[in-house]
């Protein structure tokens, strides 16, 4: 997996700290402090990225800071996401039942088992 840093821009807003990143159009994200937008930005361009690989987009380079910025903006961050690597088949053992479990709310185990492995390590 390789991980990028995206620069977000930080604006004040009337609720607390808008977030949007230059180089990925729709992307924004809120908070009502700077660390709960930053938290935010951070969820909001993983969800980006990820559906943009699910659609097929080119995921386009991170820029760097911008030399300039807008008297609006109260601050520049660099956001990192870890874009996926190539998928590789493996094959697994599971408990019978726990299979069966998951057949039961999914019809995509390898997705499933990827996004529970995801969800686990980033709770580490």
């Amino acid at each position: 997996m390789q991980e990028r840093f995206y620069p977000a821009m930080i604006e004040n807003s009337e609720t607390g700290f808008g977030v949007w990143f230059p180089d990925l159009s729709g992307c924004v994200s809120a908070g009502t402090t700077i660390d709960d937008a930053l938290l935010a930005a951070r969820e909001a361009l993983a969800l980006h990225i990820s559906g943009m690989i699910e659609d097929g987009e080119r995921i386009p380079s991170a820029s760097k800071l911008p030399a300039q910025r807008d008297p609006a903006i109260v601050a520049v961050a660099m956001v990192p996401v870890t874009l996926p690597g190539r998928k590789r088949r493996v094959n697994v053992s599971l408990d019978e039942g726990l299979l069966a479990a998951i057949d039961a709310v999914t019809d995509n185990r390898s997705g499933f088992l990827e996004r529970a492995a995801r969800h686990e390590l980033a709770a580490d």
